[in-house]
Parts: C-alpha cells; structure tokens; sequence
C-alpha cells in the first residue's frame, strides 16, 4: 500500500504543526482516552528519555481489546519494554552492533553493495529503482547474514517485513507477524540441530546454556531484529539519496568529495528523517510536558521527523545544509531506547551512498518528485519505489 505526499509536501504541514505549539491534544473517541503528540524538538528528546512514558504495553492493550490478532512475539519485543527487563534484553545484542563489531562487517558490507551495483545499468543506459536493486535488499542482506537467516528465505522475510508496516491493513499485519514468528521459531530449531557462530547462535546459546532468556523472549529478539535491523535502514538509504537528488549543488559536493558523507550523514538524517513517529508509549502517571498536561494512561506520540524540523532547534530547518551542525538529530531516538543498530545503520549509509555517487555521479531522478509513491505506514518514512536515471 502507498500514497501520494500532500501538495506542499509533508514538512510544510509540520511547520504549520510547530505553530500550535511543541505538545498538542488530541481528542479521544467515545470511552478512549485523549492523546498527546509531540513535535517540537527539546518536548521531544524530553519524552524519548522519561521514564513516566512507559513503552511497556502489554498492560495498555490488555485493558482496552482491539480484536487484532498480531504475534505476542511483535507485540511484546524489546520495543515494548522498560528497564529492568529492557536492559536485561538489551545488553545480550549490544555488543553485536557496536563500533568495534560494525567495522568488521564494513568490508562485508562493501562486497554486497558492489554486488548489487553491478547489476545497475550502466551509465546512460537506462533507470533503475534505487529501493528495489539497493536500499531494499542490502540491509535485508546485513541483517539476514548476521542473524544467520539462508539466502534463498530472505525474499520472503522482506515481503513479511514490508506487510508488518501496511498502516491501514490490520489482517495484513496480523498475518504477517504469525509469519515472522513461526519462521524465527523454526530457525532458532535448526539453529539448536545445527549451531554456528550468528548472533542468533550467540542467544539461543544464552538461552538455553545461561538461561538468562525465556524461549518467547527469544522468538521476540530474534523477531525484532530482523524486522527493525533493516527497516529502518531501508528508509535512511533512500530518503538520504533522494534528498541529494533533489538538491544538485549537495549531490555535487559529495560526488567530488564522498569522504564527507560521515560528517554530514547527520544533516541527512534529519532533514528526512527514516522514522516518522517513535514506537508507542504512554503515561504511567501525571506529568507536564513542555507547559502541556498530560493525563494518566494517555497516549503520546513522539512526531521525530517533525522535531529534527523544529525551526526553534534547527535554523532554517526546512534547508538542506550540510555545512549544519546535526548531531543533535533525533532519528535514531534518545535515552535507553535508543537505537541499538544506530552504528550498524551509519555504516550501511556511508557505503552504499558512497559507492553510488562513486560509481554512478550522474544519477538523476527519472520522474517528478510529485509523482513518487510513498510508504503507507504512521512509523517508517520512505518512498516505496524511487526510480532514478543512471
């Protein structure tokens, strides 16, 4: 499922967001609790950090029956859970994705992304779909390789991740998330038959040799990062890409000089930020947030892609500048939840983009950019395809 952007474009509805202020209610229907979104930057860096947001929903939801049918597995991840038993998840996949483990995967990453180049067009020969021939496939390859899932199953694994995000499509949700779940069980199977040395291996070993995680906070783990280790990466890789394109003067400032893609990866961030909204959360009790009450048991909504366009943080926030210090950006969130893959996904970026504007500086957008399509979903921003002249 897709859509078309707004007429002006999406950030030009956030900016006139900005105007009503950092926090903002919104009523509830009949019986169901108002909720609160948040789009002003410093609001928002408060919110991903406050422990009186809990993002531990298991409760929420059990009080108030949807009659969705999606997986304890998805439903109940890390994602969902506050310290201590979201720092107890957390520390078994940090060292995983940290910055001594991502550099040993750099010149992996580098042989599939020239794998997947080679297959472009060559220069003035034709088009090619940015999101399909490489945003898509290679974090879904990094991920697959790291959690040790087969080449010939990652086909299916995308198309269940692409439905776990079909806003609008709750069956399709539901479905897909079984889908996930009954796969990684099967693969944490295999994997007791026949260990290795993945990082899945690593947690079925912590499993069921330490017994530090329960067999559904396994399948859960396993499910999150597979699902979240490319999504998100998917998203960076093409929004960052299409940003250039849509900007010559920057596109042509990184093809002279692509070494500076890690400096200005940031700007690129948060000018078009992959996460839209952060995950749920909820207020556990009474706070204030930025002069607003927020009530017990609310709702809130932390709006990233309109805080890292909060013109009272960014100056001129509407303009890509890669001269700006971004650093500050909020796209892979704030606090304890912040994104464990962060480092994995930075790395991903700087090769992929790197290598295109190596390899092929003369792209150039094959259609209007009022005529993209774009991903129908509340939490991930992307274009579905995004069809580029080589």
């Amino acid at each position: 499922m897709t859509r078309t952007e707004p007429a002006d474009g999406p950030y030009a509805v956030l900016d006139r967001a900005h105007l009503g202020g950092p926090v903002r209610e919104l009523p509830g229907g009949p019986g169901k609790p108002c909720s609160y979104v948040v789009t002003g930057y410093d609001a928002a860096r408060a919110a991903l950090a406050d422990p009186r947001l809990s993002k531990d929903t298991g409760a929420f939801f059990a009080a108030r029956p949807s009659g969705r049918d999606l997986h304890p597995a998805l439903s109940r991840s890390m994602l969902a859970t506050d310290p201590p038993a979201h720092t107890r998840l957390r520390a078994l996949v940090t060292g995983a994705f940290s910055r001594g483990a991502v550099a040993r995967l750099r010149p992996r990453i580098q042989r599939l992304t020239d794998a997947l180049l080679d297959r472009w067009p060559a220069p003035g020969q034709g088009d090619v779909d940015v999101v399909e021939a490489l945003a898509g496939p290679l974090p879904v390859a990094v991920v697959c390789e790291l959690l040790g899932v087969p080449e010939e199953d990652r086909t299916a694994v995308r198309r269940w991740s692409d439905e776990l995000f079909a806003a609008g499509r709750p069956d399709t949700i539901d479905a897909a998330s079984h889908a996930v779940a009954a796969y990684m069980a099967r693969l944490i199977d295999a994997k007791r038959r026949h260990p290795g040395t993945t990082l899945l291996d690593d947690l079925v070993a912590a499993r069921d040799g330490e017994d530090r995680l329960g067999e559904d906070e396994l399948v859960s783990l396993a499910c999150l990062l597979l699902v979240a280790g490319h999504e998100t990466t998917t998203n960076l890789l093409a929004n960052a890409f299409l940003a250039l394109l849509l900007h010559p003067e920057a596109h042509a400032r990184l093809v002279a000089a692509p070494a500076q893609l890690p400096r200005v990866l940031d700007e690129l961030l948060r000018f078009d930020s992959p996460v839209a909204t952060a995950t749920f959360r909820h207020a556990t009790q009474p706070l204030t947030l930025a002069g607003t009450d927020i009530t017990a048991g609310s709702p809130v909504l932390v709006a990233i892609g309109a805080a890292n366009r909060d013109p009272r943080r960014f100056e001129a926030a509407e303009r890509l500048d890669l001269d700006r210090d971004a650093s500050g950006q909020l796209a892979f969130g704030h606090g304890v939840h912040r994104c464990v893959g962060a480092q994995l996904a930075r790395a991903e970026a700087e090769i992929a983009l790197g290598s295109v504007l190596t390899r092929f500086p003369g792209c150039r957008l094959a259609v209007p950019v009022q005529e993209l399509r774009w991903r129908a979903t509340r939490l991930m921003r992307g274009p579905a395809v995004l069809p580029v002249s080589v």
